[in-house]
């Protein structure tokens, strides 16, 4: 499926192939020079695993599988040369709501909106898709000029903190008091799946659209993580926190280390809103976690709507990082009209047609008494005064023979 920008009809938006890899590889080398720089070893390892499995990849694109939509990659080309690409992403399991990656334009074809083209081409192209999700700087005014222009308005806001080894160390040296930290299994997607409904607000909710199958892990989606943390020397270590009174999970943590000690840890946090002295339990036990690898920072993030959070990770010395914006847009697909008939052209005698009847009525009109009633006098309204005796006699109506005998 290709398509054809309106604005300039030589630049042509299709499928990404083996020879524009470097075309996107100049493409993120030139937005990261303004853009920060916790994106880039995320992006770059993505065009690494492009460039050696795409032929693999290219085909399990072809079938049901978790690398199917791995690399939903777009290319916005002219004369040959890339001069836009957009890389879009499901983001939950029922795939109704999508999530837009990344979106790379020169500043040229910026001008000639090549990255709207690239965006309105993915809302066409995708039609299961009924919300779009993206994450941008605040500090991209361009980003967030094209974005806005496209119908994305903002969701939230979002902080990235990062903790120093030394302060890592010295939450470490603490005991966290978790007595109900289990580790995670798809028997417990249920319980995840509420802590997770919970811990968020209700727009938020509706845009992420999760269910309990989102957090759950197929027997090939396992295969494929351990083959990418083999791949990446990489670690995923995941607990929650069970409350046995009211059988249900009120914290839950995952953490992603670099054993080659390279990258710093990305850890991810979920804690409901009624149980917040957990922060300082859960960070304990990462920073007890990381010490048994090379020493490097933790990365975590935290939403507007999370305040406890903010504050708890300011009052101990973690840095702010970047300061994002979670916008969304949802999409709403014209469904085809019927064909409007004028009444003009309709026939009077088609339309009564509908109206006659299928067959003449049976007659009917049966009496009870035998005879047909009489019908009766009107009754006369006398004028006040009038002498009842002096009025002629009138005699009385005959009456029906059976009627006479009773």
């Amino acid at each position: 499926m290709t398509s054809v920008l309106p604005q300039n009809l030589n630049v042509v938006i299709r499928a990404v192939q083996r020879r524009d890899i470097e075309g996107i590889e100049r493409l993120c080398n030139e937005s990261f020079e303004s853009d920060s720089a916790i994106a880039h070893p995320e992006v770059q390892g993505q065009l690494r695993l492009l460039r050696r499995w795409y032929g693999l990849l290219k085909f399990l694109n072809l079938f049901p599988s978790p690398l199917q939509y791995r690399f939903c990659l777009y290319v916005a080309e002219q004369a040959r040369c890339v001069q836009g690409a957009i890389q879009i992403s499901p983001f939950n399991r029922t795939r109704s709501t999508w999530r837009v990656q990344k979106v790379l334009a020169t500043a040229q074809a910026r001008a000639h909106g090549v990255g709207s083209g690239l965006l309105r081409y993915c809302f066409e192209a995708v039609g299961e898709a009924r919300t779009w999700l993206l994450e941008v700087d605040v500090n991209d005014k361009e980003s967030l000029a094209l974005y806005r222009q496209n119908g994305f308005q903002t969701l939230a806001q979002h902080t990235y903190w990062q903790i120093e080894p030394d302060l890592l160390q010295e939450l470490a040296l603490r005991e966290p008091d978790l007595p109900n930290l289990l580790p995670v299994s798809n028997a417990d997607a249920q319980l995840l799946y509420q802590l997770d409904t919970a811990a968020m607000p209700p727009l938020v909710r509706q845009v992420f659209d999760r269910t309990t199958e989102d957090f759950k892990t197929s027997l090939l989606g396992g295969l494929v993580d351990a083959l990418k943390q083999w791949l990446n020397k990489t670690e995923v270590v995941s607990g929650y926190v069970f409350e046995p009174q009211r059988k249900a999970a009120i914290g839950y943590f995952q953490v992603r280390m670099d054993r080659k000690g390279k990258q710093p840890h990305v850890a991810t946090l979920t804690v409901h809103p009624a149980y917040t002295w957990l922060y300082p339990e859960l960070l304990s036990q990462l920073a007890r976690i990381a010490q048994d690898l090379p020493p490097q920072s933790l990365q975590l993030a935290s939403a507007d709507y999370q305040q406890e959070r903010e504050d708890y990770l300011e009052q101990i010395g973690a840095k702010r990082m970047e300061h994002t914006l979670m916008m969304s847009r949802s999409v709403y697909h014209k469904l085809r009209e019927t064909k409007f008939v004028s009444l003009e052209g309709l026939q009077w005698s088609e339309v009564l047609q509908g109206f006659q009847p299928a067959r003449k009525p049976v007659a009917g009109g049966m009496s009870w008494l035998g005879q047909p009633k009489q019908q009766l006098s009107p009754i006369e309204v006398m004028p006040e005064g009038t002498n009842l005796s002096a009025l002629p006699e009138q005699n009385n109506p005959e009456l029906p023979p059976q009627l006479e005998q009773e």
